[in-house]
């Protein structure tokens, strides 16, 4: 599973790179388009999607019951591996073309401040016969400071790494998890917390759509919704077939369905939390999230019932 979220990213990136050349987009907008290309919800659409296969009867995965609980967690591994790639790859991305966007910006008007001034010294020469010296509160300049320098992103990604210590570590998993357990009230406390997140993280992401209320605004969003829509899916078909011929992946047909589902989840909502944070195409990514999230159950739900038939 590591190694095939990684390929979506590698592929998407890929399609978005090539969507890039063909449309021509700016120096501010390629690293969200790229971000977007690349990384999928991995989160809570998987948490709400394999569950919900799973209680229907007649699934063509087994049992409710270990459907249920194998579908959980890999829906929930997926979730925490797409989230270590978001916030290295996509993340630094977005950060990088914002630098070069800012650069440029800066270049542009440090170039447009000198020619205006050699203009103005010149006019001034012509009338004024006595030296121009500056004041002292010109000589006085602001130390420049890195504004996309974010130090508590850090301490953030450490602090993640909990759920997987007290799951692979035997004491801790034997003091919370199960009937027995002394500390089981950890346990029975997290699911009602995690149910409450999905719907309000939902919601956060229509905040997040208040800009995105114009499809003009965005030239390519065609070209991005058939890149991630249609384009990558077929990709994971061949990627994860592939590997089922050659033995790299087991027969499980759940293990197999979440791989495939992993190819044709919208892009992450965490990305319009990342361009925020640089201030960079953040009316774009609304655009982006507003059309693909009304656009994507339809091809969702296609994609769902044709990754159900190759694995049944």
């Amino acid at each position: 599973m590591p190694f095939n979220i990684l390929l979506t990213f590698i592929i998407g990136s890929a399609l978005g790179y090539v969507l890039i050349k063909i449309t021509r987009a700016p120096q501010d907008l390629q690293g969200l388009v790229l971000g977007c290309c690349a990384a999928g919800n991995l989160g809570n659409l998987l948490l709400i999607i394999i569950p919900s296969i799973c209680r229907e009867k007649g699934s063509p995965f087994g049992a409710n019951d270990v459907c249920y609980t194998h579908g959980l967690a890999y829906a929930s591994l997926s979730m925490a591996i797409g989230a270590i790639y978001l916030w290295s790859y996509v993340y630094n991305t977005v950060r990088i073309y914002s630098n070069k966007s800012t650069e440029g910006a800066k270049t542009n008007e440090s170039t447009i401040n000198t020619k205006s001034f050699r203009e103005t010294s010149v006019n001034l020469s012509k009338c004024c016969t006595g030296p121009l010296l500056p004041s002292e509160d010109c000589l006085m300049v602001e130390a420049n400071s890195d504004p996309f320098q974010l130090p508590c992103t850090i301490s953030e990604g450490k602090s993640k790494i909990v759920g997987f210590i007290a799951g692979t570590i035997p004491q801790f998993r034997k003091a919370m998890i199960g009937d027995s357990a002394p500390l089981r009230v950890v346990q029975d406390s997290a699911p009602l917390l995690g149910d409450a997140s999905i719907p309000t993280v939902t919601l956060i992401v229509g905040a997040n759509l208040l800009k995105g209320n114009h499809l003009s605004e965005f030239d390519f969003s065609h070209g991005y919704l058939g890149c991630h829509l249609f384009t990558l899916p077929i990709l994971g078909v061949v990627s994860v077939k592939s590997a089922v011929l050659s033995g790299l992946v087991q027969s499980d047909p759940l293990y197999q369905f979440v791989l495939l589902l992993q190819f044709a989840v919208p892009p992450a909502m965490n990305i319009g939390t990342i361009t925020q944070l640089f201030g960079a195409g953040e009316s774009e990514c609304s655009v982006i999230l507003l059309w693909t999230y009304a656009l994507a159950p339809v091809p969702l739900t296609i994609w769902s019932t044709i990754f159900m038939w190759l694995v049944a």
